[in-house]
């Protein structure tokens, strides 16, 4: 059964960001803090390490509470962090994007150099800075040191990049415009 507490929190997490805080429930302060930052830690849209100053202080419940409840809001669709594990770790997508950074330089070297094919390099070097987006964004995903919120932010991103199909199935386009290594080659 849930507590009064508990209770409480979750209805002051899910209210709209900038709503009225009345003095008496600021004045519970230390009853809530614990259930709003278990509740807000369960719903990934505060990381573990944040504790030691998002609640910490009364004098900054009302502010803090407005920031979570904008987390709450800006994740409501995001991805749960489990999801980064349907994607490659955060060391191979590197070396994807340093293939892609050499791709990229490669195609740019020859731009100046190949006029009768210049317009079709620069859609090449678009591709490449496209599919760089998509990978780095992964590699943000994946990277365990950032915050929770700043990875679900990331997979939120991702799953609009690539769409909702791709990103549940995990495939993820090329590093590089594969299709174009014929063509410009």
């Amino acid at each position: 059964m849930l507590s009064y507490n508990c209770l409480l929190a979750m209805v002051l997490l899910s209210s709209a960001p900038g709503t009225k805080v009345s003095p008496e429930i600021q004045a519970q302060f230390a009853n809530l803090r614990t259930p709003l930052q278990t509740l807000a830690i369960q719903s990934e849209i505060l990381d573990p390490r944040e504790l030691r100053y998002i609640l910490a202080r009364k004098d900054d419940f009302v502010s803090d509470l407005n920031l979570l409840r904008r987390r709450q809001r800006d994740l409501s669709f995001a991805p749960a962090v489990s999801d980064c594990t349907r994607f490659p770790e955060r060391a191979i997508v590197s070396d994807l994007l340093a293939f892609n950074r050499a791709y990229r330089q490669h195609v740019d070297v020859r731009q100046p150099v190949e006029l009768l094919h210049w317009w079709e390099l620069r859609v090449a070097l678009q591709e490449t800075d496209r599919l760089y987006q998509i990978w780095d964004t992964v590699r943000d995903a994946r990277c365990d040191y950032y915050y929770i919120t700043v990875r679900r932010q990331a997979l939120k991103r991702l799953k609009e990049m690539v769409g909702d199909d791709a990103y549940y199935a995990g495939n993820l386009p090329p590093c590089v415009p594969l299709w174009r290594f014929q063509k410009l080659n």
